[in-house]
């Protein structure tokens, strides 16, 4: 087997109002498909939502980023989340939200560039 990417995804209650949210966290959005919202990543790879309100909430991703410092700024800044700071140690610095469903969003910044790929 030759997986060269991967496509994470949350499930949402209300597709409008939680491509709304994401937006402000990540920027315009593409619709892969009427019920699908995603984001292509810089690096590779993406985060879709998609409409599924029995599941919704129940999800969780990692997001890798260059600045954590930066993001912790942003989200409070736009009111996605509150009283943010990071959690530091050796590996990575993380910082964790949840989207307004309860999906559970890591953001990871890795000390070892090799780690941020």
């Amino acid at each position: 087997m030759n997986i060269t990417n991967a496509l994470a995804s949350l499930a949402v209650r209300d597709l409008a109002a939680s491509t709304e949210w994401y937006e402000r966290l990540l920027g315009p959005s593409t619709n892969a498909m009427p019920e699908v919202v995603e984001w292509q990543l810089e690096r590779g790879g993406g985060l879709q939502i998609y409409l599924l309100p029995e599941r919704a909430g129940r999800g969780s991703c990692t997001l890798v980023v260059s600045d954590i410092d930066a993001l912790a700024t942003t989200l409070s800044e736009t009111g996605l989340a509150e009283s943010v700071e990071p959690t530091r140690n050796e590996q990575v610095d993380i910082i964790m939200i949840k989207d307004p469903d309860g999906n559970s969003i890591a953001f990871a910044m890795p000390k070892d560039p090799a780690l941020a790929h």
